[in-house]
This record gives structure tokens, C-alpha cells and sequence, in this order.
């Protein structure tokens, strides 16, 4: 399997709609390491993640977490495995304060040749 380490970066300056964060490529599996959410504006705000999946359910991996002015905050306490065509999507409650990264390791078959 050829394994490439990745990571997404946001900054959020929209809560008109969910905002696309990370899509996992076709024949990939990624393993998200890390997503972190920092509010710059100083007065704090809440943040709603999802997961789309192929079928558009949505699940959420967070919702309205406060973040803390002026601080950073890990979302995942463990690393959370997402397949193809799955979809990261971040909402703010407030433009202009969230900045979002996620850590990924994607994992695609290896192509063996003859």
C-alpha cells in the first residue's frame, strides 16, 4: 500500500453553508490524525464538523463546540478512519474567527506488475 501524509487547511469566513474541508480520493482510505480548530478573533465562537458519506447521510463529528477565545482545541481524541468519497465539512456559527486543519494519512492499494 503507498501510504501519503496530507493536511487541509480553512479559514472559515462564510456560516452562509457547510464548507468542504477535505474529500477522500477514489481507491484511498484516510486515517485522520488530527483536527484542529483555532479562533483568532478574540471572542470566541462555535464550530459544527460532519462527515458526508457516498450516500449523503450526514453524521456529525461535532457540534456547536465552543472554542475558546484566542485558543486552539484538538477535536478527535483518536484517529478516525474515512473511505472513499467520504466528505470533512466545517460550519461556523461566526465569519471570520475559525481557522480548521486536519492531519490525514491517505492509504491507496499498491499496483502490483507482472
Amino acid at each position: 500500500m503507498a501510504n501519503v501524509f496530507v493536511n487541509k487547511k480553512v479559514d472559515l469566513t462564510s456560516n452562509d453553508s457547510a464548507t468542504t474541508l477535505y474529500t477522500v480520493p477514489s481507491a484511498t482510505t484516510a486515517i485522520v490524525k488530527s483536527i484542529l480548530v483555532s479562533d483568532d478573533s478574540g471572542s470566541g465562537s462555535s464550530i459544527t464538523i460532519t462527515l458526508t458519506n457516498t450516500s449523503d447521510a450526514v453524521f456529525s463529528i461535532v457540534h456547536q463546540k465552543q472554542i475558546p477565545a484566542n485558543d486552539v482545541v484538538q477535536i478527535l481524541t483518536q484517529p478516525l478512519v474515512i473511505e472513499t468519497g467520504e466528505i470533512v465539512k466545517v460550519t461556523p456559527a461566526d465569519t471570520n474567527r475559525l481557522h480548521v486543519i486536519l492531519s490525514a494519512m491517505q492509504v491507496t492499494p499498491r499496483t502490483v506488475t507482472t
